[in-house]
């Protein structure tokens, strides 16, 4: 199923949303920055989906912003603010699906493209692909995608990023926690496909419960940490899924799941 810049492809519970723009290196446009927000959105509500795969085709994973409109927009702050709030919008769409998103990352993702990645809640990388925050090369602070980054890798390795705008490789974005695995290229589909199988094979609901706990305790203090995630635990306890899993467990048998 096709919708404009982006393709999108159900097997059982995971769904694969590709940016599908090669020609323009999948760019963050303003249409395709569109196109991915109302995919979320859909997905959100569609219970068939388990977990999400973004992809995308090409040689370029994605170069950020399309500086082409970017240009179109100097001395139209007003638009230039629009565009970047349609993008920090889509980055915490990723963030507050209910579902985890797995980037399937091979080749280049730069700038925006980079932030994208770092939006998604696991990453696996071809041993090919590279990463970058290059804004200040063309006077242009990477400040939106700092956001994304300074949450997945340590402080002085985003500066790192930031300050030189260099490209670091595959293994070296693993390194710093950027990305969960770097693999033969030729054997990416397969491990980012085992790896959502797994996870799709877990109750949605705990799943739901989970990464959104995850998120919320990050931006707490220890003790409030503590006290929001026993509560959550507690909450969690009450569901059927929690119920059935622990008697599974117990009586030695596989779950089934009710997703609530």
């Amino acid at each position: 199923m096709s919708a404009g810049a982006i393709r999108i492809d159900k097997n059982g519970g995971v769904t694969t949303v590709t940016l599908n723009q090669p020609e323009r290196y999948n760019s963050l446009s303003i249409a395709m920055l569109k196109a991915l927000s109302q995919t979320l959105s859909t997905l959100e509500a569609d219970r068939g989906t388990r977990v999400v795969v973004l992809a995308a085709s090409g040689k370029i994973f994605c170069a950020g912003h399309d500086l082409r409109e970017v240009r179109g927009q100097l001395g139209h702050q007003d638009m230039q603010r629009a565009l970047f709030d349609l993008c920090s919008k889509v980055m915490q769409q990723l963030v507050n699906l209910p579902k985890p998103v797995i980037a399937r990352v091979a080749g280049v993702a730069t700038a925006a493209g980079c932030q994208l990645v770092a939006s998604c809640d696991l990453a696996v990388a071809a041993d090919t692909a590279r990463f970058a925050t290059p804004g200040v090369n063309i006077g242009l602070f990477c400040s939106t995608p700092m956001v994304a980054l300074s949450r997945n890798v340590h402080r002085k390795h985003a500066m790192e990023m930031l300050l030189t705008g260099e490209m670091i490789g595959a293994l070296r974005a693993e390194q710093i926690g950027l990305v969960n695995k770097v693999v033969d290229e030729q054997a990416l589909d397969d491990t980012v496909y085992r790896m959502a199988g797994v996870i799709a094979g877990k109750s949605s609901h705990t799943l739901k419960l989970g990464k959104a706990a995850f998120y919320q305790q990050l931006e707490l203090g220890l003790a409030e940490a503590y006290d929001y995630t026993s509560q959550v635990m507690t909450d969690n306890l009450a569901s059927a899924d929690a119920q059935e899993g622990i008697c599974a467990f117990l009586d030695k048998r596989n779950p089934e799941w009710s997703d609530r």
